[in-house]
């Protein structure tokens, strides 16, 4: 039968369509991959993960794929045991006391960020570790069944062992490493005694924050090692002021988290435009009500609700060289006082 001018039109028409299918896949395929361990909390569908997923996939022509772990102390130690054959392109979710360990390593490379619009509660030098949120540890309790929190340090330490405090394991979170820095910036060479006599106020010793905030919501605690931001989700979430954070005289100890380029990374190019992406305006404003930190920049929008949060007197800091080298003689005088 000869074929028709229309009945040709269809068969290319049908085979384009065809060869189009085909190619789609394939393309879709060909986008590269970068892979970004964080923390799981991060990574979360509640986290700041997804978002920050979407807006730097508009632009980047690639997937972006998040590995996630419990806790940045778990992080550090997933990147040693793996080493040069990790296949993180960026890590996500590390902190100032742990970027010298995690600098030893030899897997990462400078960011080449620009850090001009960086604002931080402490100084900032490190070409390598570049920060994207920051906040202060602090305790935070029920204000419903805790009206009188401590106003010290010294206070929590000394005070009813009736009014109990959860905690996080300083060996794989980052909250609980604080908490133990925290205690050694007030205490010094008495931090032994004082986790001695704060432990009999201490009701558990989780492995995460996650674990220890969700006990606290329950009600297991009229107290929990958190964050001076954490009130903020609860007015903005659930429009409640019951949950504050109980500001102390010695200062608090800050946090500020980190993220970094792996050197042996098959898209380093990608991986520093990611590291530039998470100081735009765009990735800051994200930061405040998923991750519940404050942003690094001093442009980025952030809500009411955290410009009005009481802030620190004084920050407590030591520096990350003395922390690296101290952290297991610290964290086994922990162990130590909690086993008495």
């Amino acid at each position: 039968m000869t074929a028709t001018p229309l009945r040709i039109r269809l068969v290319q028409s049908l085979l384009a369509l065809t060869l189009l299918g085909t190619a789609l896949p394939a393309a879709a395929q060909n986008k590269p991959e970068l892979t970004v361990y964080t923390y799981s909390g991060f990574a979360a569908k509640w986290g700041p993960g997804p978002a920050l997923k979407a807006g730097f996939e508009e632009t980047c022509g690639c997937t972006l794929t998040y590995v996630a772990v419990d806790d940045g102390v778990a992080l550090l130690t997933r990147l040693r045991l793996e080493g040069k054959a990790t296949k993180a392109d960026v890590v996500v979710g590390l902190d100032q006391n742990l970027t010298v360990e995690a600098g030893a390593t030899g897997l990462f490379t400078p960011h080449g960020a620009d850090v001009k619009t960086l604002a931080l509660p402490v100084a900032w030098s490190d070409d390598t570790f570049l920060p994207f949120d920051h906040g202060a540890f602090a305790v935070i309790y029920d204000t419903k069944a805790l009206p009188q929190p401590p106003k010290s340090l010294k206070e929590l330490v000394e005070g009813d062992p009736k009014q109990k405090i959860i905690l996080q394991d300083p060996r794989t979170s980052t909250p609980g490493l604080g908490m133990l820095l925290w205690v050694k910036a007030v205490y010094g060479d008495q931090a032994p005694a004082a986790w001695a006599k704060l432990r009999g106020r201490i009701l558990t010793t989780t492995k995460s924050w996650g674990d220890a905030y969700s006990l606290f919501t329950k009600g297991e605690a009229p107290m929990v090692l958190s964050y001076t931001t954490s009130p903020a989700y609860h007015l903005i979430e659930e429009k409640t002021d019951r949950y504050a954070a109980a500001i102390f005289s010695e200062g608090h100890y800050p946090q500020i988290e980190v993220a970094a380029a792996v050197k042996g990374s098959k898209h380093l190019a990608l991986s520093k435009q990611f590291l530039a992406f998470l100081l735009t305006d765009k990735a800051q404003s994200i930061i405040p009500t998923t991750n519940w930190m404050f942003p690094v920049t001093a442009t980025a929008p952030q809500p009411d609700e955290f410009k009005n949060l009481p802030k620190p007197s004084q920050m407590l800091l030591l520096p990350g060289d003395q922390v690296a080298k101290n952290r297991k003689a610290w964290t086994n005088e922990w162990l130590k006082a909690m086993a008495k």
